[in-house]
């Protein structure tokens, strides 16, 4: 008799051409990411051969009762890491029966500014750093704290090992690997400020590419918390008090800004962003004036500046840039529950189109 193990972690490819495609979007709140599965003839390669499909937006705040079906358009694909084999997982975004994008959509704009050939020729580059806390189920409380208590103050927790300082590296290292199967472009992970806060990182990767990383990412790690037992929480400041808060850095260079002379080019840019911080703030995240408080290694939400390797700055710009005179810069004002369709294609018009 096959064991329930068995039977998940069967292997499908010596007994049909079919594959099992995972399509994932984007829910009615802007930071939960909702998915259902179909079958199809495979192989696939691409995108463009997958059928479009629908859901009930009723059921995820983005329809109507009367009016509730909503089209998925498939946009990105990816290996399955839970299922293997052929199976896949696609990033879709979502339209209405008529084909207009629904308003929690951000993928459809960000690929028109992506898409105009001014910022096509610069090739952006998007380094996204995603901090997570990882909570003990049924009390919403840091994974290795004591229940209705605290641990030591922060310190010793940063990039640390040992059962007393690092909680959940066993789900980290999980969704590591996971993203590396998958095909997304995850760079590094490591131990945050506040324990049971982590971060990973998507990226060098190029325009819109980062963004559809990153979602798949947080659904993956979605999944993998799931099997754990764990929750996971991209709120900006989980924990009030002498704690750091959890953003998502976004790094990010053009081609001019990666070649000479390009250091002028960075300061151009960042001169752009300040002129429109308050709609950078706005567009940055929910709670986001929790975290950025002047404290914690944050810039106070209502004031923008700017310095190198200062991580007290709205932008940070790395010692290694200020003396090769090229490079790449940081914005660290998002937050970790911030949309990366908006997130990067606002950077892009801002710096690029305006």
């Amino acid at each position: 008799m096959a064991s329930l193990a068995d039977l998940v972690n069967l292997d499908l490819s010596d007994c049909t051409d079919k594959v099992i495609v995972e399509y994932l979007w984007v829910g009615g709140s802007g930071i939960d990411i909702r998915s259902k599965a179909r079958t199809v003839n495979g192989p696939i390669t691409d995108a463009s051969q997958l059928p479009k499909w629908n859901y009930d937006g009723s059921s995820t705040g983005q329809a109507p009762g009367e009016d509730s079906e909503v089209i998925l358009y498939p946009q990105a694909i990816f290996k399955d890491p839970f299922r293997r084999g052929d199976n896949l997982l696609v990033m879709c975004d979502c339209y209405t029966p008529q084909g207009v994008p629904i308003p929690t959509n951000k993928r459809h704009n960000a690929a028109k500014i992506f898409n105009t050939p001014k910022v096509a020729a610069e090739e952006t580059w998007y380094g996204i750093e995603q901090e997570y806390t990882l909570l003990q189920k049924d009390v919403n409380w840091p994974l290795g704290w004591p229940i209705g208590g605290y641990p030591g103050p922060q310190g010793p927790y940063y990039c640390a090992a040992g059962a007393d300082k690092a909680f959940g590296r066993d789900i980290v290292d999980a969704h590591y690997k996971a993203c590396l199967y998958a095909g997304i472009n995850i760079s590094g992970i490591n131990g945050e400020v506040m324990p049971g806060q982590w971060e990973f990182q998507v990226g060098p990767s190029v325009g819109i590419a980062a963004s559809d990383q990153l979602w798949v990412a947080r659904y993956i790690l979605e999944r993998i918390t799931e099997v754990a037992g764990v929750v996971l929480s991209l709120d900006p400041k989980p924990i009030p008090g002498d704690w750091n808060g959890a953003g998502a850095h976004t790094n990010y260079s053009t081609k001019s800004m990666r070649e000479a002379g390009g250091y002028e080019v960075i300061k151009k840019a960042i001169e752009k962003l300040g002129k429109r911080h308050p709609q950078h703030i706005a567009a940055y995240g929910e709670g986001n004036e929790r975290r950025l408080t002047g404290h914690h290694e944050t810039a106070d939400i209502n004031t923008f500046k700017w310095g190198v390797a200062d991580r007290g700055a709205s932008i940070r710009v790395g010692r290694d840039t200020e003396k090769d005179g090229k490079g790449y810069f940081e914005d660290r004002r998002p937050a970790s529950n911030m949309d990366p369709y908006v997130v990067t294609s606002m950077i892009a018009e801002t710096t690029l189109l305006l």
